[in-house]
């Protein structure tokens, strides 16, 4: 099998060394995304709610760059460093996502890369 790696300038450049997802048959690896601005390469400004969106967006840039769309989402992880944001991210990704919803965990961390509140990564099927 063959792994191919996956860019899109829709999306946040990798900032290490990292691809922004590898595709490997029908299965697709997003790596995790940051509410990075993907044309500054500068976090959001705002609230909680516009970075979570900004995540989704450039997890929906990627999904797209690699043949899928969100909706083929059959895993995510989201990382958060306050729990108490918890139902915000609910609350977007229902305007991302339909039922079957992608299984998910969600897990409190005391720190992300470039100050980050939200990082999600996830798995698409296509």
């Amino acid at each position: 099998m063959s792994f191919t790696p996956v860019a899109t300038q829709l999306a946040p450049q990798a900032i290490g060394t990292y691809s922004q997802a590898i595709k490997a048959g029908k299965t697709v690896y997003l790596s995790g995304q940051i509410p990075l601005d993907p044309q500054t390469g500068e976090l959001v400004t705002g609230d909680v709610e516009a970075q979570v969106r900004r995540v989704f967006e450039n997890l929906r840039a990627v999904a797209r760059a690699a043949g899928g769309d969100l909706s083929s989402a059959v895993k995510l992880n989201v990382y958060l460093t306050d729990m108490g944001n918890f139902q915000t991210v609910n609350r977007v990704m229902a305007e991302y996502f339909e039922a079957p919803y992608p299984a998910r965990a969600a897990v409190g961390v005391a720190a992300l890369p470039r100050g980050a509140t939200v990082e999600v990564d996830g798995i698409l099927v296509l």
